[in-house]
């Protein structure tokens, strides 16, 4: 419930309208329960008189109070749905405005189909709590105290009929809600494994359709579908036990008032009008301890989802900034001292072990090693995506924790191992290395990026579409893309996590060609391909995330046998 009252808290400037919306219930409940009393009225005085201008007088107040009613129902209906979506809409932009503040490792604590499952289905569970739940929570309590009072006075020993069946309505919706709410939370389990698996099947359809596994996928959606299924039929029928039990009880106390209050009215102890009207009471009242048994369901279920999102948001960040942290990074020099890593702070080996090096700001540095030893890792401490275990990480001579992030990633320019660019144009796409960069500045980063090339060859240029995550161009087009946007953020580190993989040799000498005429700016080099490194000013090798050699070419060619080895394979094909 906690979790609930501080989610409310994001009402904001919705709190009013939820106030409204609560008077407007209220108002709305008051004409409707004044309406049985004018009904005995009615029968008892203006029908047995036969009083024609006195039924005519009570049957037009009744139809102005239903009327009231209804006005004031589609006012609330009105308020409530501003309120509850308006409600969603701050805790998505919460949420959203939350993931922007994470660090890798806080990612790594998600699952990318539990996030978006938290910003869509529970959010909607959460609207539909105020938009469905706030009338009932707050008509049914005040139409079951007045209704109970008016039944009382009315006749006290007929009010303690239905009085007596309360008590067993409410074990009965005790037991349901106890079994219903664990299976709440396993429902919305199952959504984020459903959207898990239509996520990755969207995202890896090329390679599905390559391999000919779309029966395999199908089979494996029907698995999680069905899980889905069973878990949805499973929660709401024991959800709707609720229904017979509440009708059955209200049959067998309007069957025991009809018999009590007949004998009642045979004997002249009640009045037919009274009867109707004591009828109409204890119909409201049995009818609001129905809506609220519907409203615990729903806040059980609201209370699953509210859990899950406040999971989202009280998830702090890995990387906290000092308060007066540096805004301006002075050089492009790079230092770690000691630096040991593990992704997980109970994992049994360390990721990166003792690392020491320095890197002279202006360098060409390539990184070499097999695949998991480290590279990456190593590269993603530099402008903090995850920080260090223990050791220091220093650029510009400043450790990489003294900085603003946003300084620090804007000296810190990094293309990625996985391209990726955005809906949108080329232009777009570019401008989010440069905000404001004109046209010359655009085409000037393409063309060391060796992208100039082939834009030039498109009929829009800059302003070409590339779809969803830039489906119409090639792996290598794309991976050019990515560099002409880091080169438009002008760092002083500039760090190629294996970025030209996908584009032939004399393209890749072209663009360290072109990129070797930036001045002081520190070039980084993750590769496979040892051709790629060979003319840096500096090599290190990483080999199981430790440093197992590093120096120039010609030096590593001398004194290291793992370097001997690589180049061996990759330059003499494996010949000695």
């Amino acid at each position: 419930m906690g979790d609930f009252r501080r989610l409310l808290g994001l009402l904001g400037p919705y709190r009013k309208d939820i106030i409204i919306a609560c008077i407007l219930i209220l108002v709305e409940t008051c004409f409707e329960l004044v309406i049985p009393t004018m009904m005995a009225d009615l029968i008892d005085i203006g029908v047995a008189n036969h009083d024609i201008p006195y039924m005519l007088a009570k049957g037009g107040q009744m139809a102005l109070c239903a009327l009231l009613a209804l006005a004031t129902g589609l006012a609330y209906a009105r308020f409530a749905a501003r309120s509850a979506y308006g409600w969603g809409a701050r805790i998505r932009k919460a949420q959203y405005e939350k993931l922007q503040t994470w660090a890798f490792s806080n990612m790594d604590n998600f699952e990318t189909s539990s996030l978006v499952t938290r910003l869509t289905s529970d959010i909607t569970v959460m609207q539909n709590a105020i938009n469905n739940g706030l009338r009932p929570l707050v008509r049914a309590p005040v139409m079951f105290i007045l209704g109970v009072f008016f039944s009382f006075s009315m006749n006290s020993e007929l009010a303690l009929v239905f009085i007596i069946l309360t008590p067993v309505l409410g074990i009965v919706l005790f037991s349901i809600v106890r079994a219903v709410a664990p299976l709440y939370t396993r429902l919305q389990q199952t959504v984020d494994s459903l959207n898990g698996v239509v996520e990755e099947n969207l995202r890896a359809i090329r390679t599905v359709k390559a391999f000919v596994r779309g029966e395999y996928e199908e089979e494996k959606f029907s698995a999680v579908n069905g899980s889905l299924y069973s878990t949805a039929t499973k929660t709401n029928s024991r959800a709707c036990l609720n229904l017979p039990f509440f009708q059955a009880t209200m049959y067998l106390c309007v069957i025991l008032l009809m018999y009590i209050g007949g004998s009642m009215v045979l004997s002249g102890q009640l009045l037919v009008g009274q009867l109707t009207g004591f009828l109409s009471y204890v119909m409201q009242v049995l009818n609001s301890m129905m809506m609220l048994s519907n409203v615990f369901l729903l806040l059980t279920r609201s209370l699953a989802s509210a859990g899950r999102i406040e999971r989202v948001l009280e998830e702090k960040s890995a990387l906290a900034e000092k308060p007066g942290a540096l805004d301006e990074v002075p050089s492009s020099g790079v230092e770690l001292r000691s630096v040991c890593f593990k992704y997980v702070e109970d994992a049994p080996e360390y990721t990166l072990k003792d690392i020491s090096l320095t890197i002279e700001e202006g360098q060409t540095i390539g990184i070499l090693g097999g695949t998991g030893s480290g590279k990456t890792t190593l590269v993603q401490l530099m402008d903090r995506l995850y920080d260090t275990t223990s050791g220091q990480v220093l650029v510009g001579g400043h450790d990489v924790r003294d900085y603003s992030l946003h300084a620090l990633r804007e000296a810190v320019g990094m293309v990625l191992q996985k391209n990726l660019l955005f809906s949108g144009t080329v232009r777009d796409n570019l401008k989010w290395g440069k905000e404001d960069a004109d046209d010359e500045e655009l085409w000037q980063a393409c063309d060391m990026a060796g992208a100039g090339e082939f834009l030039r060859r498109f009929p829009k240029g800059l302003d070409t579409d590339l779809g969803q995550g830039g489906v119409n161009v090639s792996g290598g087009q794309k991976q050019r893309l990515c560099i002409a946007r880091a080169l438009l953020k002008h760092p002083k580190v500039l760090i190629f996590d294996d970025s030209t993989s996908a584009v032939d040799t004399a393209t890749e000498a072209m663009i360290r060609k072109e990129l070797a005429r930036l001045s002081g700016v520190t070039k980084i080099f993750i590769a496979q391909r040892i051709s790629t490194v060979m003319e840096a000013d500096r090599i290190f090798i990483l080999d199981n995330g430790r440093l197992a050699g590093q120096g120039t070419h010609e030096e590593l060619m001398a004194g290291s046998a793992l370097y001997r080895e690589i180049y061996d394979s990759q330059i003499k094909g494996g010949t000695l």
